[in-house]
């Protein structure tokens, strides 16, 4: 019984550990459309809602939703960063400069877009293995399923949630947790 009692106590000081050093939000850094460098590090004190997107998917029209949210909200430390990705059926093809007249011009996209990147897969960005591993985040497994899944990461630079490519930015659950309720 002693013996158990050991293991079970070594086994939760292991996860105590591996849950205070898992790494966070801000540890990370990504690219602008534009090629510049973007320090996640610089929206820390702000809810952050990741997505994946894609300019050819049934999902895009979710881009004007994303920048309603993002002018609502942006006065209220919420920010939205949007990583284009061509992983689901070739649906983002264009260049950084493409997608960024499309976003421009289509959607009046004024949130923050970082250059393209890969989602999922062997080839997957060090932010998105964060952001879909428990074994990274500490929190959930969220592999991408789609474009347009968000993941919301907390003031602390923590994921709290993640919401499927369905459902819309403005759904309650993404809505109640920038406002708290």
């Amino acid at each position: 019984m002693k013996f158990l009692s050991l293991i079970f106590a070594i086994t939760a000081m292991i996860n105590i550990a591996n849950a205070q050093s898992s790494k966070s939000f801000y540890d990370f850094k990504a690219t602008t459309l534009e090629g510049k460098p973007f320090d996640l590090s610089s929206l820390k004190g702000k809810k952050v809602l990741v997505v994946n997107t894609a300019s050819k998917c049934g999902y895009t029209p979710q881009y004007a939703q994303l920048e309603e949210l993002y002018k609502k909200y942006a006065d209220k430390n919420f920010v939205i960063i949007g990583f284009p990705a061509n992983n689901f059926m070739s649906q983002e093809p264009g260049s950084n400069s493409e997608i960024r007249e499309f976003c421009t011009a289509k959607f009046g996209v004024t949130f923050p877009m970082m250059s393209k990147i890969s989602v999922k897969g062997k080839d997957i960005d060090p932010i998105y293995q964060w952001l879909t591993g428990k074994d990274e985040n500490g929190v959930m497994d969220a592999p991408v399923k789609w474009n347009f899944q968000k993941f919301m990461i907390d003031e602390n630079g923590k994921l709290v949630g993640m919401v499927p490519p369905g459902d819309v930015p403005t759904c309650d659950k993404i809505v109640n947790w920038i406002e708290n309720k």
